[in-house]
């Protein structure tokens, strides 16, 4: 099940309060929750493919975090970004693993 999102409102909801409600509300409440479609592990998946493949680092690091809770193994993105490398950029992978070490810990690749 996925977790009620409060980043947009956490760090944006004075500055933008309409894009943090359709952050939390509807891209993370209507969109991320619809697991009968498909499932929260599978969107953080290609939601980390194309934060990878756009170079949004920041970003990319938080749904790594995400999707270490929604059950993808260190070894898995480890193979993820690997895959990625080959389409999206070499350079883009050297920036990746440093956060899978962090995301991941010491736990087996």
């Amino acid at each position: 099940m996925v977790e009620k999102q409060t980043a947009g409102r956490d760090h944006l909801g004075k500055l933008a309060p309409k894009f943090a409600e359709l952050n939390d509300d509807v891209l993370f409440g209507q969109v991320w929750s619809r697991e009968d479609k498909l499932s929260a592990r599978d969107r953080s998946m290609i939601t980390i493919a194309a934060l990878f493949s756009a170079g949004l680092y920041p970003q990319l690091k938080a749904h790594l975090e995400i999707g270490k809770r929604h059950g993808i193994s260190k070894e898995e993105a480890v193979e993820l970004v690997t895959q990625l490398a080959f389409y999206c950029g070499w350079p883009k992978a050297w920036s990746t693993f440093p956060m899978i070490e962090e995301v991941w810990g010491s736990e087996e690749a």
